[in-house]
Formats: structure tokens, C-alpha cells, sequence
């Protein structure tokens, strides 16, 4: 019945299901979880909650976010949805006045919010000779690529990790136990093809990682990451299967190439974000980013 919808739909109706495959205590806590309307971070605001958190799903999409933070109190959580814009400084900071109002000021941060865009993408994998004799119809090169595309896409992931940071730490710097979260991509550590804005935004996203760990040290915030490798999200379903539910030749590709032979799902991440949230449990562990991959990156095609 999800050939049609889409493994993303299918995902969905999974996170409603999940069940977590161990407890931390979360309660008195306050988490933000930012592109939370999404298939991966609406997994990730709905274990959160169910550890106990007051959960704020922020998405610009309200409601996105109203549906996930609908769904969390309807099995028993506290969360809200709010409109929240990451490239916007101002968009931010309104998200955050309401936040502190109806829930408090913020403990964990998880800077979800992400993507990539077709203005940043190539239409094959390698530039040919025949592609420099001319524009072909359909074909996108490298030489085509829009550069307002590419700083979108950058914008997106990288400022939309920045931005939300400023305008949250500075309440969590005076929390001792405040943990911050980005979510990058295996993109960061070997790029892959068509992708390079998203690739280099990510690798971005991991730098900055582990220079906001050593920046706040200090004021006791650790920040971490996690590097989830293929999962089928509403952003990807059309490059990963066929209008029948079948895999594209991408997909295909993908597979072969994940020693495990299939794609993640949301439930698999959440062990990670569970030990990345608990300070008895990682509470030395900070500047990381965590594959989550089914060994993709170890996989050297042979």
C-alpha cells in the first residue's frame, strides 16, 4: 500500500509504532528540535518525549510540526509545534520567546532542520568529453550549476545550524548538562556524486561541530553529531524509487554498496540520540559525529 506514498509515508506510520530500545531520563527537560516535521527529526521529537522531555517540534512548515507535536501528546507526551524559520535570526527568536513561555528554556538542542535542492544537484556522475561540445537537453554539468542553488543548500545546513545555536545556547551555557545535537550526513566524510553543495554543506555541518565543542567546554554544553548514511525521506523519494515503489538505479547502487543491504530506518538512530543525550552515559563523549550507515563507509566496493 506505500508504493504509491512512498517509503517516507511507510516510515511514518513506523515512528508512530516505535519503541525504544532503552530509557534515559528526560523529564524536567526541555528539548528543540528544529526540521522536526520531517521523517527522521519527527523520530527524533518523538523519542525524546517519550524519555520524558517537553519536546518544541520547529518546523517552517507549522503544520508539520503541529501533526508531530499532535501525535506526541496524543500518546501521552508534552510537546508543542512551532513555526520556526532557521535562516531567519528573528523567525528564531520569536520560536524561542514561545518556547520559554509554554515549556521553558531549552536543555537539548537537535539541529534537524536540513536538505538539498535540484539547483545544486548534476545529472550524472561524471563529466564526459561529449558534454563540452554544448548544452544537451536534460543534462545538468557541473558548469551548469546555479550558484544561487549552491548557496541555498549551503545556507540551509550550515547557517541553519548556526543560527539556531546562537539564539538557544545562550540560555544553555547557564543549564550545567545542556547537550547539543547536529544532524550531519556521510556525505561529510566521502562526497557523493550530483551532490556537491550538500556534500561540502555537510562536511560544514561536522567541522562546525567539533569547533562548537571546543568553544563551549567551558560553559559545559557538549556538541556532538550524528551522521545517519541512507534513509527514504519525503526529500528523496522520487531519486531513490520508481513511480511502482521500486528501487531507482541509484538505490540500487546504494545498496550494493551498504555491506547491511538496506536502507535505515528511523528506529535505527535512536540508540544513538538516546546515548548522545545522556550525560551518564556520554557525558565525556563531545566533538563526535556518529556514522549511523550499515557500513557503507567501510564498504570499499571490493
Amino acid at each position: 500500500k506505500y508504493k504509491k506514498k512512498g517509503y517516507s509515508a511507510f516510515y511514518a506510520e513506523r515512528v508512530k509504532k516505535m519503541k525504544l530500545p532503552f530509557e534515559i531520563d528526560l523529564k524536567g527537560k526541555v528539548a528543540v528540535v528544529t526540521g522536526g516535521g520531517g521523517v527522521l527529526c519527527s523520530g527524533f521529537a518523538k523519542t525524546l518525549a517519550a524519555c520524558g522531555a517537553g519536546v518544541a517540534v520547529c518546523d517552517l512548515r507549522l503544520d508539520a510540526a503541529e501533526q508531530v507535536a499532535r501525535e506526541i501528546r496524543e500518546d501521552g507526551g508534552n510537546a508543542i509545534g512551532v513555526a520556526a524559520n532557521v535562516l531567519e535570526r528573528d523567525s528564531m527568536e520569536a520560536a524561542k520567546k514561545e518556547i520559554a513561555e509554554k515549556l521553558g528554556t531549552c536543555d537539548i538542542l537537535l539541529n534537524g532542520a536540513g536538505g538539498n535542492n535540484p539547483r545544486g544537484t548534476t545529472t550524472k556522475d561524471y563529466l564526459e568529453p561529449a558534454d563540452l561540445d554544448g548544452a544537451v537537453e536534460g543534462v545538468k554539468t557541473f558548469f551548469d550549476l546555479d550558484p544561487a542553488g549552491i548557496e541555498f543548500v549551503f545556507n540551509l545546513n550550515f547557517l541553519g545550524t548556526l543560527i539556531p545555536t546562537q539564539v538557544f545556547a545562550i540560555d544553555m551555557a547557564k543549564k550545567p548538562g545542556s547537550t547539543i545535537i547536529n544532524v550531519s550526513s556521510m556525505n561529510s566524510f566521502r562526497p557523493l556524486t550530483r551532490i556537491p553543495a550538500y556534500s561540502g554543506a555537510k562536511a560544514a555541518v561536522s567541522n562546525f561541530t567539533q569547533w562548537l565543542a571546543v568553544h563551549f567546554a567551558k560553559v559545559g554544553i557538549r556538541v556532538n553529531a550524528i551522521a545517519p548514511g541512507f534513509f527514504i525521506t519525503n526529500q528523496n523519494t522520487s531519486l531513490l524509487l520508481n513511480p511502482d515503489g521500486s528501487y531507482t538505479a541509484r538505490a540500487e547502487k546504494i545498496i550494493a554498496h551498504t555491506p547491511m543491504g538496506k536502507f535505515g530506518t528511523p528506529e535505527d538512530l535512536t540508540g544513538t540520540l538516546l546515548w548522545l543525550c545522556d550525560n551518564a552515559a556520554s557525558g565525556f563523549v563531545n566533538g563526535v559525529v556518529v556514522p549511523v550507515d550499515g557500513g557503507f563507509a567501510a564498504y570499499s566496493g571490493v
